[in-house]
Order: C-alpha cells, then structure tokens, then sequence
C-alpha cells in the first residue's frame, strides 16, 4: 500500500501509469521485497483476443467485445451486437442477454453466457 500511495504522490508516476498505478505499484513492491512468482502462460486469457479457453483458470475481461450480427469482430467500434462492462457500470447486466452471434470466439461466448 505504501508503494502505491509514494507512486501515487509521485506526479510524474501517477501520469504515467494513471489508472493500473496500483497494478504496478504491486509490482515495483514485490522486486523490493523479493517476492517471486510463478508465471503461467495458460493461467489468463483476455477475451475477445484470446480464442479459445483452453485449460486457463480467469478470464480477465477488459476489452469490451463488440461484433457485426455475422460474428466479425468490430474492434475499436460498437458492434451490432455488444458484451461491455462498461455498459453495465451504473446497473447490473439484465438477465436474459441475447445470445453472441455465430461464430464469435468460444472465450467470448463463455464470457457472455
């Protein structure tokens, strides 16, 4: 905590990192305190760029996920058919979302669902 507030303090740390400060400020803590890890490329996937689920353990969902109604990907751009977080920022998603379109990846459909 001490770490992320000292960044945080730190204008020129604060602006760089802005929002994920915390994320790195538990980084730059662990290297000071020698805490070691153990890295896992199939621990995390971050739909809608990582397809498949594969066995990994967390879907880190980030990037909204926005497609035409033919399941082509419209990054960058809200789709016919959309699955965003930040949609939902000021209520919960509603109950019965309508179901992605065909052909949109199997982490997206798993994350939708």
């Amino acid at each position: 905590m001490n770490v992320s507030l000292q960044m945080k303090e730190d204008q020129e740390s604060d602006k760089a990192f802005g929002w994920v400060l915390e994320m790195y400020a538990y980084a730059v803590a662990s290297a000071l305190r020698g805490v070691q890890h153990v890295l896992r490329k199939d621990f995390m996937i971050q739909p809608p760029f990582d397809k498949k689920l594969g066995n990994t353990f967390i879907m880190h969902f980030t990037y909204g996920c926005d497609y035409t109604l033919k399941g082509v990907l419209t990054y960058g751009k809200i789709g016919e058919w959309r699955f965003d977080k930040r949609s939902y920022q000021d209520r919960p998603p509603p109950r019965n979302l309508t179901l992605p379109p065909l052909g949109v990846p199997e982490s997206v459909s798993t994350l939708s669902s």
